[in-house]
C-alpha cells in the first residue's frame, strides 16, 4: 500500500495516476472538503486528515508500504509566513514520527531545488551543495530547508528515507494551475506578453514522479537525488510555446529587471492584502537570476533517471491545457 499526502496538487495527481497504472494500491490523505477532481475515476482510498493533525495520521498509516509525502505550501512570496513553515516543516515533522511508529519500508520526501543553498554562476548545482536552513530568501526555501533536514536526521536514526528535489515543475495535469501553468496558457493567447528577462531549470511533472518512485526503489536510504530538466532563457521558451500554437506574428515586451524588481515590491502588498495568488514577486524575479546549472548525474547514475526534452514536454503541455481549456486559442484572436 501507498500512502501520498498532496495527492491533488500537480506533481501528486501525476504521482497517483501512474501508481494506480501499475496495479498498486493508494491510499491518499486529504484535506476535509478539499476538491478532489484531479483524481477523478481512480480506483483509489481516499482519506481525510491534516498532517498537521497527529491524530489522524496513526490511522491513515495502518497497512502502508511506501510512503510519498508532497503535502507543502509552494509560495514565492519574500519573507517571513509562519503558515508555510507550520504545513511544510512541522507537517513534515509529524508525517516522519508517523512513520517511524508504523515501520514503513520506504518514506519518498519531496523537497525542492530551493532547498539548496544558492551559489554563484559559474559552480555547478548538485547535492554537494549544502542545504540552508538559514536561508533569508524566503519562507519557502527556509521550510523546505528545514523539512529536508528533518527527514536527513530520521534516515540516520533507523527511517528509510530519501529525498528528491525536482526544479521548476511545468507539464499536463496541472489542474489547479501552477503559476508557470498560467504563465504557458497567458503564452497561447495571441496577444502582447509581457517577459522578464532571465532562466531557469525546467523539469516535466511525469519525470518527476518516475524520478520519485526510482528513489523509492533504488534510491539509497538518506540519500538527496535531484531531478531536473533542461535550462532554458524565458525569452527561449515563450517563443516555443508560440510556435507549438502558431502564433508565428506575437511579440513580447521585454520589462527590464531592475523595473519588474521595483514594481514587484509594491505589488507584493497588493497580493498580500487581497489575498490574491501571487503573479510575480521580488522572489520570483531572483530566482530566474541565481545559479540554474543544475546537474541531475547522481539520479541519473544512481536512479536510472532520464527527463525527457523540453520540447517534448511543452508540446504535450499546450495540447493538455487546449483540452482542459477549449476556448483558450479563441481568446484573443485578431
Amino acid at each position: 500500500m501507498n500512502l501520498v499526502t498532496g495527492a491533488t496538487g500537480h506533481i501528486g495527481n501525476v504521482l497517483v495516476k501512474e501508481l494506480v497504472k501499475r496495479g498498486e494500491k493508494v491510499r491518499v490523505l486529504v484535506l476535509p472538503g478539499e476538491d478532489l477532481s484531479p483524481l477523478k475515476d481512480l480506483n483509489i482510498e481516499i482519506m481525510e486528515g491534516n498532517v498537521l493533525d497527529n491524530c489522524c495520521l496513526g490511522p491513515a498509516f495502518v497497512g502502508v508500504d511506501y510512503v510519498f509525502h508532497l503535502a507543502g505550501i509552494i509560495s514565492i512570496m519574500p519573507g517571513k509566513d509562519d503558515f508555510v513553515h507550520d504545513v511544510n516543516v512541522n507537517g513534515t515533522i509529524n508525517m516522519l514520527a508517523a512513520a517511524k511508529t508504523a515501520h514503513v519500508k520506504r518514506f519518498i520526501h519531496t523537497s525542492s531545488i530551493h532547498a539548496f543553498k544558492r551559489i554563484p554562476h559559474g559552480i555547478l548545482v548538485d547535492e554537494n551543495v549544502g542545504i540552508d536552513p538559514d536561508s533569508a530568501v524566503a519562507a519557502y526555501d527556509q521550510s523546505k530547508a528545514e523539512a529536508t533536514l528533518a527527514v536527513l536526521e530520521a534516515a540516520k536514526n533507523g527511517l528509510p528515507a530519501v529525498v528528491v528535489c525536482p526544479t521548476g515543475v511545468i507539464g499536463p495535469y496541472d489542474y489547479k494551475g501552477s503559476e508557470m501553468g498560467v504563465l504557458i496558457q497567458e503564452w497561447m493567447m495571441h496577444k502582447v506578453n509581457f517577459l522578464i528577462e532571465g532562466n531557469y531549470d525546467f523539469v516535466d511533472v511525469r519525470d518527476v514522479v518516475q524520478g520519485m518512485i526510482l528513489a523509492r526503489e533504488k534510491g539509497k536510504v538518506g540519500q538527496i537525488y535531484i531531478l531536473s530538466g533542461e535550462l532554458i532563457r524565458v525569452a527561449d521558451m515563450w517563443r516555443l510555446v508560440k510556435e507549438l500554437v502558431s502564433w508565428r506574428t506575437s511579440s513580447f515586451i521585454n520589462i527590464p529587471v531592475k523595473l519588474a524588481a521595483f514594481v514587484a515590491k509594491f505589488t507584493q502588498f497588493y497580493y498580500k492584502f487581497s489575498h490574491s495568488k501571487p503573479r510575480f514577486t521580488t522572489y520570483s524575479i531572483e530566482t530566474l537570476h541565481t545559479n540554474a546549472d543544475i546537474s541531475n548525474q547522481k539520479a541519473r547514475s544512481a536512479l536510472g533517471y532520464h527527463p525527457r526534452s523540453l520540447r517534448d514536454s511543452l508540446t504535450d503541455t499546450v495540447s493538455w491545457w487546449k483540452q482542459e481549456v477549449p476556448n483558450l486559442l479563441k481568446k484573443n484572436r485578431r
